[in-house]
């Protein structure tokens, strides 16, 4: 099933002790709706605080009840900031996490002078002026295949640092600044670091080819501060092809 939420009251994706968290709350709904405990698995952990679009989850269940009623009777008990939009049969042996072959993420930076209150909940606002034209010559260096440990927040944890970054792109919407990253796979906070990084260049602070020394250096502790998290926008999932 695909989901939407506003992350900003959620201590993330994962069940934690004592913690408000998204797939916590769509478990129990799950339950519920079931009559039985399920395991929700999600594409994402997303971390608290950070949003989605289109968050794809599966579960396996022995109930019969058709995936269409599953998806209303979850919107009918889930809080209004988490939307069931559509729920579906998966394949045998589907895995929403497992099977993923790629994700996009859309992090929006709030460039007015005076920061709007009604996207503090969605966007950063950096309180300097950027150079959009630094910021994108940035991006160069980020494409391709890399080791990416210069913006893990936690290198290590039993899996390999490279990834695969298939575009990144800068849009401009009036005051708000958009960075679309698509990738294989992603590292802890590695979407926030980046964009922390492009902010110091766009600011001056860095020249645009800093990003190729911090990849080249994967040092963490020589690039950008990380980006708040509620910027940060889950868009897309891809499998076999297609994108949920």
């Amino acid at each position: 099933m695909t989901l939407a939420y506003d992350g900003t009251d959620f201590a993330g994706w994962q069940v934690q002790p004592d913690q408000t968290t998204v797939q916590g709350l769509v478990g129990e709904a799950c339950a519920r709706i079931l009559g039985e405990v399920v395991k929700v698995t999600g594409a994402s952990r997303t971390d608290a605080g950070v949003h989605a679009l289109r968050q794809v989850a599966s579960l396996v269940t022995t109930s019969t009840l058709e995936p269409a009623r599953l998806a209303r009777g979850l919107n009918a008990v889930l809080p209004e900031s988490v939307r069931v939009l559509e729920a579906a049969q998966a394949p045998a042996g589907f895995d929403a996490r497992r099977s993923a072959l790629g994700k996009r993420y859309l992090y929006v930076i709030d460039g007015r002078r005076v920061a709007h209150p009604m996207w503090r909940r969605f966007a950063w606002h950096p309180r300097f002026p950027l150079d959009v034209s630094r910021m994108r010559a940035a991006t160069d260096a980020l494409r391709g295949k890399h080791d990416f440990s210069a913006f893990c927040a936690a290198p290590g944890r039993g899996r390999t640092p490279t990834c695969t970054v298939c575009s990144i792109r800068l849009v401009s919407r009036g005051d708000q600044l958009g960075v679309l990253i698509s990738a294989d796979s992603f590292l802890h906070h590695m979407v926030r670091n980046i964009v922390g990084s492009l902010v110091e260049i766009g600011r001056g602070a860095r020249a645009p080819g800093w990003l190729g020394e911090l990849l080249a250096g994967r040092d963490r502790t020589r690039s950008g501060p990380t980006a708040p998290p509620q910027g940060l926008f889950l868009v897309r999932v891809r499998y076999g092809g297609l994108m949920r």
